[in-house]
């Protein structure tokens, strides 16, 4: 029986991408094995949101090519599809064209070299998949996206939006809780612009999903701030159900409007302020997370300061810091007054301090909480991760169970993540 083994790279949609692949070759009769060794074939589905991941994924592919020169590697994801130009020679899957990965294995495994990268409609939602971890089940609700971010390579590797059907995406909900999934991550480009291609919308979506029977929590992926604002009183009503973890991810990436503007982002920083201000209103405790561009072309020390001083007032719980890198085929690659890369450095450096420091002040509000938190996570230390109602990260060192429901307390912060004992 033929073994292939998956090396996973980048955001919830690749690693889903993968899920679905290995339930599509598991049903074909292939063998998924988690040992590269006894593998035949290797998929390596790949990222390129940052000029580092990519290179990163270059130099692996080199050292497997060297150590293991007798298995098969095909390559799939976003870089298959933006540069494959860079990859002749491999067998090639495009974002999209996931549902043909046994095909692809069938030719490549009889020597002979395959690139699918047209980009079709598929409904992901319905596909078989492989559950990585027996507590997450990561559900993709639409590819692509509706905006045009000038800096974004991610846009020509997943194209326009295509949101799956509401009622494929209930039912694989449904299924995945009467088989024991715990948590939901509802994954996308861009789970904000969802249904807007078919006439649905997020809310409605959310609203379908908190009804479903059992035992477990809804974690939303991240949404771009112009759709939030569309319907923000809707959502904030929805994240009052108990299904739904008070954790939203809502990118800022600059609070100058001037930069803004030129990443042709669809909000404006008081936009982002109101939406923020909104939620902690309805929900105090809500978990914040952010991302954030340091040096984009153009940005002045005043312009990056405007987004120091947003951060500093918000006090976001997470922040996602990004040096600004040139991406080929973008139109930020091409602007002019590009900021130096020790200039993007330093300034990603010390929005990194402050975001330590706002994270720190964040956490230790949780001093002393008890509460019901869910084991989601074996660490390589032996210790588990697991989350509360928050979706805030809780260490415990102690002999447990992944989908364990435990008491704990709060016992020790830190600028990442909560310590807790068993109660």
């Amino acid at each position: 029986m033929t073994k292939i083994y998956f090396i996973t790279r980048g955001c919830a949609v690749n690693r889903s991408d993968s899920e679905i692949m290995a339930g599509l070759l598991e049903q074909s009769g292939f063998e998924i094995t988690r040992k590269i060794g006894s593998a035949d074939v290797i998929i390596f589905n790949t990222c390129t949101v940052k000029s580092p991941t990519e290179s990163s994924f270059f130099s692996k592919l080199k050292e497997l090519e060297k150590k293991y020169p007798n298995k098969k590697i095909i390559v799939t994801g976003c870089i298959a599809q933006t540069a494959p130009e860079k990859l002749e020679g491999y067998s090639l899957l495009g974002t999209t064209q996931i549902h043909n990965i046994v095909e692809v294995v069938e030719e490549t495994i009889n020597n002979n070299t395959v690139e699918l990268l047209v980009k079709e409609k598929k409904d992901k939602a319905s596909l078989p998949h492989i559950r990585n971890n027996p507590v997450v089940e990561i559900i993709q609700i639409c590819e692509g996206c509706l905006g045009h971010c000038t800096y974004c390579k991610v846009k020509q590797a997943r194209g326009e939006l295509n949101s799956f059907p509401k009622e494929d995406i209930v039912k694989h909900a449904r299924r995945a809780v009467i088989k024991g999934a715990k948590e939901l991550w509802l994954t996308a480009q861009d789970t904000g612009c969802y249904g807007k291609d078919m006439g649905s919308s997020l809310p409605e979506l959310l609203k379908e999903l908190i009804n479903i029977p059992g035992n477990f929590r809804i974690r939303l992926g991240m949404l771009n701030p112009n759709h939030a604002l569309e319907f923000l009183d809707e959502l904030i009503d929805v994240y009052k159900s108990e299904k739904m973890f008070k954790f939203i991810h809502l990118p800022l990436q600059s609070g100058n409007d001037d930069i803004l503007k030129a990443m042709e982002r669809k909000y404006s920083a008081e936009d982002f302020k109101t939406i923020i201000k909104k939620i902690r209103e309805k929900h105090p405790n809500m978990t914040i997370a952010t991302d954030v561009i340091a040096g984009f072309p153009s940005e002045t020390e005043q312009q990056f300061n405007d987004t120091l001083n947003l951060i500093k007032e918000l006090t976001p719980d997470v922040i996602n810091i990004s040096r600004f890198w040139k991406r080929s085929k973008t139109k930020a690659a091409k602007m002019k007054k590009q900021v130096h890369n020790l200039e993007r450095k330093r300034r990603s450096t010390l929005l990194t301090d402050i975001y330590h420091n706002i994270a720190r002040m964040r956490n230790e509000r949780w001093l002393n909480w008890k509460g019901i938190v869910l084991i989601d996570e074996k660490n390589k230390d032996g210790s588990w991760t697991a989350r509360n109602f928050a979706y805030k990260p809780v260490i415990l060192n102690r002999d447990l169970q992944l989908g364990e429901q435990v008491d704990v307390k709060i016992i020790k912060t830190t600028s990442f993540d909560l310590i807790a004992e068993q109660i």
